[in-house]
């Protein structure tokens, strides 16, 4: 019986990578999303991949949208946290606004998440957790306290979430992308992503999103019993751990 795998953010660049590589990898899937009803449309009717819309921010909606998934698609085998917004700002021109929502998409999302299916994947013995955290978690980033704040505890997270459910048969791990062809990065002027990004890679290109998607398909198999607490970096040489 096919496995069911539930994609936060699962609709659009990086999580539609992921959803669509899950698929077509055997796995039932489900993709969440927060707001753009057309892109999930869209994404559904290409894919034939059920959508589900909440806000992952919210501990009370992830226990709804999560109960419906269940129903509908079956429990949760793997669950890919990917969901994740960017407010930018310098941190002595930041808001409370700015800080609470990355901090409660990014990070808090993960508890709202992973806290509905955990004890599912405890009591079958098996389960996937794979957080998509990023770089700039690793490293930080002008600009960005809180989003690499959120990052950087999603790493924490990941580490300590591994260590109690081990012997569950529970893995628990995360993936740090660099800079990605991502509808956001193409938005970065062309000139300052040739002149000021790309050199900063080694292998001279962005990474694809298919390419952090063949992480999480690698990271989500049975055969992936014995990796867990782990942060696997794709970011072509940017940052080495």
């Amino acid at each position: 019986m096919a496995r069911v795998a539930l994609v936060t953010g699962g609709t659009r660049g990086i999580g539609a990578a992921i959803s669509r590589a899950l698929k077509a990898s055997g796995y039932k899937v489900a993709a969440s999303y927060a707001g753009n009803d057309a892109a999930a449309e869209k994404f559904k009717a290409e894919t034939g991949i059920a959508v589900y819309k909440w806000d992952v921010s919210s501990f009370d909606a992830c226990v709804e949208g999560v109960k419906k998934v269940e129903a509908e698609v079956g429990p949760v085998d793997v669950l890919v946290n990917n969901a994740g917004i960017t407010k930018d700002g310098a941190f002595h021109k930041m808001s409370p606004e700015q800080w609470n929502a990355v901090i409660g998409t990014n990070l808090g999302s993960l508890f709202n998440m992973s806290r509905q299916v955990i004890e599912g994947m405890r009591g079958r013995k098996f389960g996937r957790i794979i957080n998509i955290s990023s770089i700039n978690g690793q490293k930080g980033q002008f600009g960005q306290v809180n989003y690499s704040a959120a990052k950087a505890g999603e790493i924490g997270f990941t580490k300590a979430l591994a260590l109690e459910n081990a012997k569950a048969g529970v893995t628990v791990n995360a993936i740090c992308p660099g800079y990605i062809n991502t509808e956001m990065v193409q938005a970065v002027p062309k000139d300052v992503l040739e002149k000021a990004i790309l050199p900063l890679i080694p292998i001279g290109r962005l990474g694809e999103p298919e390419e952090i998607a063949r992480a999480v398909v690698f990271l989500a198999a049975d055969e992936a019993g014995a990796i867990t607490g782990s942060t696997l970096s794709v970011n072509g040489g940017q940052y080495m751990v």
